[in-house]
């Protein structure tokens, strides 16, 4: 069967059925304000326990990442994001989640070459863009200023 692009994609729409955009914003807004809920939990119990503002934001960021680098490893950060979408991307689980997955999709490669390589992949790129970007701000800052 020779099908063009276009005739591809209106056998997709007429096949696929609606999303039901309503229920998926309520549910992503409902997950990612719990996680951000959670998140100021931990800020209120380590600021309690004698942590000032920095460290306690430190703090809260580390555990959040682990907690979503732990979901992610024992399989049930997949199911959760299945479900909230874009609710459990947008804060900091998002990003320990897109680390840890490929380092687990390449563990058959061995520790450093499979594990170790891929845990960076979307560091790295983070981490250059980061820095080149600071970079670029503070010279104009110092041309400016």
């Amino acid at each position: 069967m020779d099908m063009t692009d276009q005739d591809y994609g209106r056998l997709v729409n007429q096949r696929s059925k609606p999303s039901p955009l309503c229920k998926n914003l309520l549910w992503a807004f409902c997950v990612g304000g719990g996680i951000c809920a959670a998140g100021q939990g931990l800020m209120n119990l380590y600021k309690s326990s004698g942590l000032d503002q920095d460290q306690a934001g430190t703090a809260v960021s580390v555990t959040l990442v682990l907690i979503a680098a732990l979901l992610t490893g024992l399989g049930w950060f997949d199911k959760l994001a299945k479900r909230a979408g874009a609710g459990t991307l947008v804060p900091i689980t998002g990003f320990a989640n897109a680390m840890v997955s490929p380092a687990l999709e390449f563990k058959s490669e061995g520790l450093i070459t499979g594990t170790a390589v891929k845990l960076f992949t979307v560091a790295g790129p983070v981490l250059v863009f980061g820095i080149s970007a600071s970079v670029v701000y503070g010279l104009i800052l110092c041309l400016l200023g």
